[in-house]
C-alpha cells in the first residue's frame, strides 16, 4: 500500500509552539522527524559574527531539517517564526516506513532533491554582492514581504542584517513615489 508523507504523519504527536520557541537545537540527538501542520518554522544557524541565517523557512506540509533523518545530531536550530503546530514521528518509524514503501521512498527522494535545489538557490542569492540584487532575486522566486514587524526574517533569509534591507525597502518606496 502506497502512503504519502502527510499520511505517514497522520497519527504523529502534535506540539504547539509560540513565536520564538525552539523545537530543537544544534547538537541535540535526532530522535524524531517533524512536519509543520500549521504556522512557520525557521531552521537557522548563527554565523561566527553573530548574524542569524535562515536555512529553511518551513510552512504547512514541510518536513523540518530533512537531512536529520540520516544524522545522529541536529546541525541547526529550529525556531517557531509564528504560532505553529508541529507533528513529530519517531525517526525509526519514519525510516522503517520508507524501507517498506518504495513509492513513499521515491516521494521522499523527490522532496530531498527539491530541498537541495532550494538550498542552492538560497546560496546563490547570498553570493550576490548587492542587497538590492538579493532582494530582487528573492522576490523573483514568488516570495512576498511579510508585515513590517517581520522584515528581519527576510534579512536573515537574504544573509544580511536588517539595516541594509530597511535601506533597500526605503529606496524602493522612494523610487515608487510612496
Amino acid at each position: 500500500m502506497h502512503m504519502s508523507l502527510s499520511m505517514l504523519f497522520q497519527d504523529a504527536r502534535d506540539t504547539g509552539l509560540v513565536p520564538g520557541e525552539t523545537l530543537f537545537v544544534a547538537g541535540e540527538e535526532v530522535t524524531d522527524i517533524f512536519i509543520v501542520r500549521s504556522g512557520r518554522m525557521h531552521l537557522q544557524r548563527h554565523t561566527m559574527h553573530g548574524a542569524q541565517m535562515v536555512l529553511q523557512n518551513a510552512g504547512p506540509g514541510a518536513v523540518i531539517a530533512e537531512a536529520s533523518a540520516y544524522s545522529t545530531r541536529y546541525h541547526c536550530d529550529s525556531v517557531a517564526a509564528e504560532e505553529s503546530v508541529i507533528a513529530g514521528l519517531p525517526k525509526e518509524r519514519f525510516l522503517a516506513a520508507l524501507a517498506e514503501d518504495p513509492a513513499l521512498a521515491t516521494n521522499w527522494s523527490a522532496l530531498l532533491a527539491r530541498s537541495v535545489q532550494a538550498a542552492r538557490f538560497r546560496a546563490e542569492i547570498r553570493t550576490l554582492p548587492r542587497v538590492a540584487d538579493r532582494f530582487a532575486a528573492w522576490l523573483g522566486e514568488g516570495n512576498t514581504l511579510p508585515e513590517k514587524g517581520r522584515w528581519q526574517e527576510v534579512a536573515a533569509e537574504l544573509g544580511v542584517t536588517r539595516e541594509p534591507l530597511y535601506r533597500e525597502l526605503a529606496r524602493r518606496r522612494a523610487d515608487c513615489g510612496t
